[in-house]
C-alpha cells in the first residue's frame, strides 16, 4: 500500500486534498496531516511515506525547506499558489506541483505521473533533489523572507533548530557546523548560501568560513599582531575575524 503525508497550515485545504485523494486513489493511505513545516519534516523522517504533498508557504519551514531535508525516497508533490515565475522554475526542474485552488482533473494527471514514478523510481532524481531545492528556495521564496529554522543532523537524527539559538555557522570540509550553546550539528548548506538567507542585522560573516550571531557575541580581543578574535557566549574557543571583516567591529 502506498502511504502519503499531507502538509498544509490551512486545515480546510488539507482536508479537501485528503478527500480528493480518497476519491481518485482509494488505495492510497494518508498516514499524517501536518499543520506546519516542522511537523511535516519530523513525520517524513519518522514514517518515510512514499509520497508527500507539501504546501509551499507554511510556518516553521517552507515546503521547499522540508523537501531539501528529505533523506529517504519520499516523492514530493508541491501545492502552491505561487506566481508564473515560480511555476516555470518547478517545470524546469521536472517537479510535480498542484496549483491552488485544487482541481480534481489536474490532481488526477499528477497522480498518474506519481504512480509511474513510484513504479520505476529514478536514483538520479533522488540524488539531485536537495540541490534542486536549494536553487528553488532562492528563485521562488518571497523577497525579504529570512531563514528562521535550520534542519541539522547529529548522531543519526535530524533536528529543527531556531536560528536565534545558533551561536555561529562554520564550514568544516564537506559540511557546515551549526553551533549552539549546548551542542553541535551538521548541515550541507554552504556558508555563502546561508549568508544570503540570514538577517544581515543579526548575522555577520566574519571569515570566509564563519557566520556569527551578534546576539550571542560576548566580546572581542586583539592579540599582539592586532588580529581580531570574537568570544561567543556558551563557547570556549575564540573565533578569528578575517582582515576584510575587521572594519565591521570598529564601532563596537
Amino acid at each position: 500500500m502506498t502511504r502519503a503525508l499531507i502538509a498544509d497550515d490551512e486545515p480546510h485545504l488539507a482536508q479537501h486534498l485528503k478527500q480528493l485523494l480518497e476519491r481518485l486513489w482509494p488505495e492510497l493511505q494518508t498516514v499524517r496531516v501536518a499543520a506546519n513545516g516542522i511537523e511535516a519534516a519530523a513525520a517524513i523522517a519518522e514514517l518515510e511515506p512514499e509520497l508527500a504533498f507539501l504546501d509551499i508557504r507554511m510556518p516553521g519551514l517552507s515546503g521547499l525547506e522540508v523537501a531539501q531535508g528529505i533523506e529517504g525516497a519520499t516523492r514530493v508533490v508541491f501545492v502552491t499558489a505561487y506566481d508564473e515565475y515560480a511555476i516555470e522554475a518547478f517545470e524546469h526542474a521536472a517537479l510535480d506541483y498542484l496549483l491552488k485552488p485544487l482541481r480534481a482533473d489536474r490532481l488526477g494527471r499528477t497522480l498518474e505521473r506519481v504512480r509511474r514514478s513510484l513504479a520505476a523510481p529514478s536514483a538520479s532524481g533522488d540524488a539531485t533533489l536537495a540541490q534542486t531545492m536549494r536553487r528553488l528556495i532562492e528563485q521562488a521564496a518571497p523577497a525579504g523572507e529570512r531563514l528562521r529554522y535550520v534542519r541539522a543532523a547529529k548522531g543519526g537524527m535530524v533536528h529543527n533548530i531556531a536560528v536565534d539559538e545558533i551561536l555561529f555557522f562554520q564550514s568544516d570540509d564537506k559540511y557546515t557546523v551549526v553551533r549552539t550553546a549546548g551542542d553541535e550539528y551538521l548541515i550541507r548548506s554552504p556558508v555563502a548560501e546561508l549568508a544570503a538567507r540570514l538577517d544581515p542585522d543579526h548575522f555577520w560573516q566574519v571569515h570566509r568560513s564563519t557566520i556569527v550571531n551578534l546576539a550571542h557575541l560576548a566580546g572581542t580581543r586583539r592579540d599582539d599582531a592586532s588580529r581580531l578574535f570574537l568570544r561567543m557566549r556558551g563557547h570556549a574557543a575564540e573565533l578569528p575575524v578575517s582582515r576584510a571583516y575587521v572594519p565591521l567591529f570598529q564601532a563596537m
